[in-house]
């Protein structure tokens, strides 16, 4: 890094901070408005129930996302360590996968959904697919690129003011995706719901594109792949803090198989029709629209694992909310605590990463945390599936309320929060960056 300016490169940040900050903050803000539309808890898993009576099936609604967003980092995490600039990468990549596929996703709803229904469910899962591991493959660069233009005292605020603006606009999004799914017959209504996420997926990409970004410091020699893959075991023992922490990580994505299951789930045990998605969508959004006010400040001032601890507490009261719900006015309260559940993670579970390690290695980091996360998230709604299969839904909410508490107890007890722990706590190791 001698030829590397570092002055000149933190004013170049704090010259743009504030435009990049509306910016990018207007992109998660449309994005998430967007998804309100393609809702893998409540619209996908009820048109798929459409489809089939198949609870893996469902389970796979769940999974795909997971493991599309999360397997792919760690695989472009040595490219993405030797991009000075992380825009053009994702920027490209987002256009052609994540946003696109839910055009094709809308067509094949509208001109199949009814006449073919085996086929629908079939391209389905292909533009599901599509869209999951689109969004994977970039996920490393643009949260890289997220980290090193927005400083760390800022990002707290900065994910809480995103995500409540995405959560303001998804409360009208999800009050128009249920008059959609009331107004309109099947399959026109859910080919609707997925043709206006196309489009508003679109808006946030136009807003992306205009961030400025400065290149940055980069891991200029070329790694083997059994070198990357001792410097991935390195890490693993030697920094005991972030191998907890993804301990607890997994732990609470097993513990979080059930959510696929809630809007099915209530809709078959309490004859509720297909607009209930679009409502259940609301009470999500509406528990991230109050969360992101509050979390975001606790964030900066007290640190992201903080905020991890409340979204899991949350998530586990959900769980009991769900498994002992006599009346159905029980499970939007439950889609309202998993609200808060999705806030907290979007504030701080890539947040708290970022923190984990210098910002030449930052995308390892980054990866490694994700596909570590993600081959237990892919695989644990499909078993959430086969537990309702075997044991039924009220088993599965049940073990679920024990795995979530079981994770807050790990990142509670045994987890120290990385931006406090790298201030000097002695047992807490750090990576050699290997930076050159």
């Amino acid at each position: 890094m001698n030829d590397f300016d570092i002055a000149a490169y933190e004013e170049e940040i704090q010259r743009n901070l504030r435009w990049n900050m509306i910016v990018n903050a207007l992109d998660g803000a449309f994005f998430w408005f967007g998804m309100t539309f393609a809702s893998s808890n409540t619209i996908l898993p009820l048109y798929v129930n459409h489809l089939t009576d198949s609870k893996l099936a469902i389970g796979l609604v769940a999974a795909i996302p997971s493991m599309g967003w999360f397997l792919p980092q760690l695989l472009t995490a040595p490219l993405v360590e030797r991009m000075p600039r992380k825009k053009p990468f994702f920027l490209w990549t987002s256009l052609a996968t994540e946003r696109l596929a839910f055009l094709f996703m809308a067509a094949s709803a509208y001109f199949l959904g009814k006449s073919s229904p085996d086929t629908a469910l079939m391209l389905f899962f292909i533009t599901l697919i599509w869209h999951a591991f689109g969004a994977g493959t970039l996920a490393t660069a643009w949260q890289d690129m997220i980290a090193k233009i927005i400083p760390v005292r800022w990002r707290g605020r900065f994910f809480g003011i995103t995500n409540f603006l995405g959560a303001a606009m998804g409360i009208p999004g999800a009050a128009v995706a249920t008059a959609i799914l009331r107004r309109y017959p099947y399959p026109q209504n859910f080919a609707l719901c997925f043709l206006l996420a196309f489009v508003t997926l679109i808006l946030s990409w136009i807003f992306v594109a205009l961030t400025r970004e400065p290149p940055g410091p980069v891991r200029k020699e070329r790694e083997s792949p059994l070198l990357y893959i001792q410097r991935l075991r390195q890490i693993i023992h030697t920094d005991v803090n972030f191998t907890r922490f993804l301990l607890s990580r997994v732990v609470g994505v097993v513990g979080s198989m059930y959510v696929g299951f809630i809007a099915v789930s209530a809709a078959r045990r309490f004859g509720l029709p297909d607009e209930v998605a679009g409502q259940f969508t609301g009470f999500i959004v509406g528990g991230q629209l109050v969360a992101n006010l509050v979390l975001g400040p606790v964030a900066d001032r007290r640190g992201h694992k903080l905020v991890l601890e409340i979204g899991l507490i949350c998530n586990a009261m959900a769980a009991a909310t769900v498994l002992l719900a006599p009346h159905p006015r029980w499970i939007y309260l439950a889609f309202a605590l998993q609200g808060i559940t999705v806030a907290s993670y979007l504030l701080s579970g890539m947040s708290i990463t970022f923190e984990f390690s210098e910002p030449e290695i930052r995308p390892t980091y980054i990866g490694l945390s994700s596909t570590v996360v993600g081959i237990f998230s892919g695989v644990a709604p499909l078993a959430g599936g086969w537990l309702a299969d075997q044991w039924g839904y009220s088993w599965l909410f049940g073990l679920c309320l024990i795995i979530l508490m079981i994770s807050w107890f790990i990142l509670h007890w045994l987890v120290q929060d990385p931006r406090f722990a790298r201030a000097g706590c002695p047992d807490v190791q750090v990576s050699p960056t290997g930076v050159s």
